[in-house]
């Protein structure tokens, strides 16, 4: 990062209200603390000195305040200590979104331990292996999933619950509320890819500078001392990015450990919240609610819907801004580099389908197969990033490509002439079929956009003359009946032949992972 973007990015923290530069001393001193303890803790730290009786959290055992929440990370810390564990060694998480998962990340950190943000979706023999891969010494989880950590025999105590082992609460309860000594240097976090392919990588982040947030916010609007609705699982980057920035802001973050889209609304309603963190399916979920059940609830102080996760059909942000006002900000980007662009309201609407331009410390560029750089407009190419927040490389050694300094998203895309970014879908999802490339993600968009399906998907399967064909998954909104030729001929009146599906399927729900990404190999691919 240059000399001038750096500057860049402190004036639009400063902007935002993330920093504030009249005041240099607290600056240096936070900076400090963040080089030394990591973001989220150095954070609640900052927020209980500077507005201690703010409330930080509320789930569904109540309010805890920024003071509350500090004493409490401080309390379990020493307990962690306790253990006599080497300083970074690994503590697993497995947890929906409520205190005890953020306890748990505030008190890893201060205890000087590394913690391995556990994917609530995984299947026992995945969740086996990536904890002897990422070598996890103690596991902390809730007692929903008590059948899931049968296998694993390290020492386990629960975040949620305490009918069946020790709780944190039980750990930290007599502990002192006095900080620990700082550590030379942070002992990090371990935050796991979806693994929509297979088993989740380890993304790494030991040190995360200052600046990050305001990749983050740079384009986004966050409230300020005000409320968020966090509905994204914290335990994906998505949900974890938004909460450590509202953090910066003295947010109060609205945690609920199972989505539901109508309780959504009443927190909105009763908090005033004016932001929602989200996926797609979950503003799916929420439209399918209905305007009369929407308007039960006043959401009039929701400003943004901070989206991500996953592609964003146009019409689902289109449906959703008729409803609820120009409010959507979506986010594309991953784990390993984090915001890559932010598609505005007001982009979406002049663009429909773009994921708009690159924030403050973020570039993106295109390069063809033998990895020249693209630089015509709507011509598509891979997408590559480079950030504020260099990417480690995974936890099992393996690294994104790089390009000049560019690492690989994994996705195609092109640019328009105005500089708007456009994903036309995964490399690994192109299918050639009949000598044709086909992206999916065009397919699944049209057909999203028809007023009685609810979501669709589309992949290629084994085909003896084509080599692939184009088999598509189409759920239907509650009470409407398709049939599958109309499917295809309404395909075939906007689209090339070559993209019109040989078989349509009915299904009634899509298989997704619970940060709502599509997971494409749980789709049949055999004989109908």
């Amino acid at each position: 990062m240059s000399t001038l973007e750096h500057l860049h990015a402190v004036l639009r923290m400063h902007q935002i209200g993330i920093v504030n530069l009249a005041r240099p001393d607290r600056l240096l001193k936070m900076a400090a603390t963040n080089g030394r303890l990591g973001p989220q803790a150095a954070l609640i730290m900052k927020a209980a000195a500077e507005h201690p009786d703010l409330p930080a959290l509320t789930d569904e055992r109540g309010t805890l305040t920024y003071r509350q929440l500090d004493e409490q990370s401080n309390a379990l810390a020493h307990a962690l200590k306790s253990f006599n564990l080497p300083d970074r060694a690994v503590v697993g998480v497995l947890a929906r979104d409520h205190r005890g998962l953020l306890l748990a990340i505030s008190a890893t950190a201060r205890a000087t331990l590394r913690l391995a943000l556990m994917n609530t979706g995984l299947a026992p023999g995945q969740l086996t292996q990536v904890v002897e891969r990422e070598k996890v010494r103690v596991l902390l989880h809730d007692e929903e999933f008590d059948d899931l950590v049968a296998g694993v025999t390290i020492p386990r105590y629960l975040t949620w619950g305490s009918s069946t082992g020790t709780s944190i609460e039980e750990l930290a309860s007599g502990r002192p509320v006095t900080p620990l000594p700082l550590p030379d240097k942070p002992g990090g976090f371990i935050i796991l890819t979806s693994g929509t392919t297979g088993l989740p990588k380890g993304a790494p982040r030991t040190k995360v500078s200052p600046l990050a947030s305001a990749l983050i916010a740079d384009r986004i609007p966050f409230p300020r001392q005000g409320a968020a609705v966090i509905a994204s699982p914290l335990f994906h980057s998505t949900g974890f990015g938004a909460w450590t920035v509202g953090l910066s802001l003295a947010n109060h973050a609205i945690l609920m450990r199972r989505f539901d889209p109508e309780r959504v609304l009443g927190a909105i309603a009763a908090h005033r919240a004016q932001m929602l963190v989200a996926v797609p399916t979950m503003m799916t979920r929420i439209l399918a609610l209905g305007p009369a059940v929407i308007e039960k609830y006043d959401t009039s102080s929701l400003r943004t819907v901070f989206v991500a996760g996953s592609a964003l059909p146009p019409d689902l942000t289109a449906r959703f801004q008729e409803q609820f006002g120009d409010v959507v900000y979506n986010v594309y980007g991953s784990t390993e580099v984090a915001v890559a662009t932010v598609a505005q309201p007001a982009e979406s609407r002049r663009a429909p389908g773009t994921v708009g331009k690159p924030p403050v410390t973020v570039h993106v560029a295109l390069f063809d197969g033998a990895g020249k750089r693209i630089t015509a407009p709507d011509t598509i190419g891979r997408v590559f990033v480079r950030t504020g927040i260099p990417f480690e490389g995974y936890t099992d050694g393996q690294h994104k490509q790089i390009i000049d300094g560019f690492m690989s998203t994994g996705d195609q895309g092109h640019f328009d002439a105005e500089g708007l970014l456009y994903i036309d879908g995964r490399d690994d999802d192109m299918i050639i079929s009949g000598a044709e490339n086909v992206y999916p993600q065009e397919v699944e968009n049209l057909l999203a956009a028809r007023e009685d399906v609810l979501e669709a998907a589309v992949i290629g399967v084994d085909d003896p003359e084509f080599g692939k064909r184009l088999r598509a998954f189409v759920v239907p909104i509650q009470g409407a009946v398709l049939d599958a030729q109309e499917i295809k001929e309404y395909v075939r009146g906007s689209l090339a032949r070559y993209k019109v599906p040989r078989d349509v399927v009915f299904l009634d729900e899509l298989p997704r992972n619970p940060t709502g990404k599509l997971i494409r190999r749980n789709l049949p691919t055999g004989p109908l």
